[in-house]
């Protein structure tokens, strides 16, 4: 009989993360390395890949490119990983676009391009891996939310010290909301073909350029939750672990939210 430690085991699986290479992506596409899997990061530059990943010699990480925003894009991106590594157990959907600050005078190309690329984009990848995942009768979906799609920002923690700059825009939250809704829609229609769909959201995980040039936004960002501390990537590791694997067949349509307690209060 199998010990709790090889449910997460990803060894023989094969993974998709779109935005593998971004600040929170890396560490999601670290952890399935750690776990064992085949990881194909899925982006537009082939320079950013190499760049974050210089150090690492595995042969199980690979790059494919994927453009978002193009349906055409994504289902070639999708068809080739099958066919060169002959599935795809696990997608994480992390990568997003999104354009436009403001709030009141948000432009209706940017609120749609938005869209698009949070949560239509998530759409478009699921549609993709969907029928590849119901031949091989199971797959992984792990979505990349954000607690923006579960409450307001603080405005009033966008008031001086330059960070209004920060201030989170109408449109990403909606989004993330709507992805949260589509995690569970899924999780319902594809549960019957033993195809697991649930999702993360992240807190206060602010970019270390943001960090370095601007500690007193961070510091009010590790101010705003209970844990009174800013997320690290590495804090995604074990959720995205739990989710990949076996330890999470019983789990669907959830999201979890890893956010330092944030969105208690």
């Amino acid at each position: 009989m199998a010990g709790i430690i090889d449910y997460f085991d990803l060894n023989d699986k094969v993974a998709v993360v779109t935005g593998g290479y971004g600040h929170l992506g890396s560490a999601i596409t670290r952890v399935l390395l750690e776990c064992n899997a085949v990881v194909i990061v899925a982006g537009r530059s082939m320079e950013k890949f190499i760049e974050t990943f210089n150090e690492i010699s595995n042969p199980n990480l690979h790059f494919e490119e994927i453009d978002i925003l193009s349906s055409k894009s994504i289902e070639e991106c999708i068809s080739t990983v099958v066919s060169k590594y002959g599935s795809i157990d696990i997608l994480v959907n992390n990568a997003h676009a999104s354009r436009g600050g403001g709030q009141l005078d948000l432009s209706d190309d940017d609120w749609n391009y938005s869209m698009e690329g949070v949560v239509g984009s998530v759409h478009k990848s699921i549609r993709a891996v969907v029928p590849y995942m119901k031949e091989q009768k199971s797959g992984k979906i792990i979505n990349v939310t954000s607690m923006y799609g579960i409450v307001s920002p603080d405005f009033s923690m966008y008031k001086g010290d330059d960070c209004e700059k920060y201030t989170n825009p109408p449109q990403y939250g909606a989004a993330k909301a709507a992805m949260i809704q589509l995690t569970k829609y899924y999780a319902v229609l594809l549960g019957k073909n033993n195809i697991f769909v649930n999702a993360i959201a992240p807190g206060p995980f602010p970019k270390r350029w943001i960090q370095e040039v601007n500690p007193k936004f961070t510091e009010r960002l590790a101010n705003k939750n209970p844990l009174n501390k800013i997320g690290q990537p590495k804090d995604l590791a074990g959720t995205i672990a739990l989710l990949s694997s076996q330890a999470s067949d019983f789990i669907t349509g959830q999201t979890i939210q890893i956010d330092g307690g944030w969105t208690l209060w």
